[in-house]
């Protein structure tokens, strides 16, 4: 038996992805579209990256969490879209198990990290809002790293337990997966073993990595509109939401199509619709994230106007 099941581990080495389809016009229309937002993604969120470096003004706990943030949108845009783009132009949809397995780790350990991260900042903006004269004391640089270096850990420490689990699956029939990228449901549901064990793993990881830092997130709103509308001037309501009106956008579209993708069941009639779901969060989001924060956000905005001023500076400087 010990055997049987070691040949049906390896009788399937590699993986098919469909992708969108194997139309030529949609497979240009593909790659340049997907080009397009990966460069943006890469540099819209490097830019943010330097501002927050560069910009003493910058140097506080929320940009700090926004850094981490752009950092992760740059490397989760990294571990998916490369792949897509090298699949539209060449043709070559094959993935090995190997490079699936890799990707689905990261691709799972960025998104798990982005959850708690997103929680993290939600906590952030309650304090500065609700608690405003402990706000310093309370989310001083110590704690700023260790939140931020919980998220890291335990988003990545999370799905190395259930990459592991689907290591030890069975796959001898099917290898053709209807998706873009190598995604856990699509991935298990190749394997010819029994899922029973699985389901219940995903079921319990989903809740400690997406379902408690989004009531987390729920609470910490909840907390924050209730503080703004006990604020008497439209003007001090107005100051207060914008500082958090950003993060709330970008919340909103990340967990809402999570959740859909994620939490809705997973039927062939739902299977295209899960996967444009899927393009949200894994493509348009990382995108839009540095777009929404420096477009909403006033001090960003005057970060950017100081930047090239900075660069002369730097540019005039004789270091040696």
């Amino acid at each position: 038996m010990v055997n049987t099941r070691s040949k049906n581990q390896t009788s399937v080495t590699e993986f098919i992805l469909l992708g969108f389809g194997n139309k030529y016009e949609l497979q240009a229309l593909v790659f340049v579209l997907f080009l397009v937002i990966y460069v943006v993604t890469v540099a819209g969120n490097i830019l943010i990256i330097v501002l927050i470096l560069t910009d003493q003004h910058l140097h506080t706990p929320m940009y700090f969490y926004l850094g981490n943030l752009s950092f992760l949108e740059t490397c989760y845009s990294s571990t998916t879209l490369p792949r897509v783009l090298m699949s539209t132009l060449t043709g070559e949809n094959h993935i090995s198990f190997t490079s699936c397995i890799t990707q689905l780790y990261f691709f799972g350990g960025l998104a798990a990290t982005e959850c708690f991260l997103f929680s993290v900042m939600s906590y952030d903006r309650y304090l500065a809002i609700c608690k405003p004269l402990h706000y310093m004391a309370i989310m001083n640089s110590k704690l700023c790293l260790q939140l931020a270096a919980v998220s890291w850990i335990s988003g990545f420490v999370g799905n190395t337990v259930t990459t592991l689990s689907i290591t030890q699956l069975t796959f001898c029939g099917s290898n053709v997966i209807d998706h873009f990228i190598c995604d856990f449901i699509p991935v298990i549901q190749l394997s010819c073993s029994d899922l029973h064990l699985m389901y219940i793993l995903i079921f319990i990881f989903s809740i400690l990595f997406m379902l408690m830092p989004f009531l987390l997130i729920l609470t910490s709103y909840i907390c924050i509109i209730t503080a703004i509308l006990r604020i008497p001037s439209n003007t001090g309501r107005q100051k207060a939401f914008s500082t958090c009106s950003s993060h709330l956008i970008v919340v909103t579209i990340f967990y809402g199509t999570l959740i859909i993708v994620y939490m809705f069941p997973s039927t062939h009639s739902l299977r295209d619709l899960s996967k444009m779901f899927s393009v949200t969060y894994t493509v348009l989001t990382p995108m839009v994230n540095p777009l929404i924060y420096s477009l909403r956000n006033k001090e960003v905005k005057e970060a950017l106007k100081r930047l090239p001023k900075m660069c002369r500076f730097y540019n005039n400087c004789n270091f040696f």
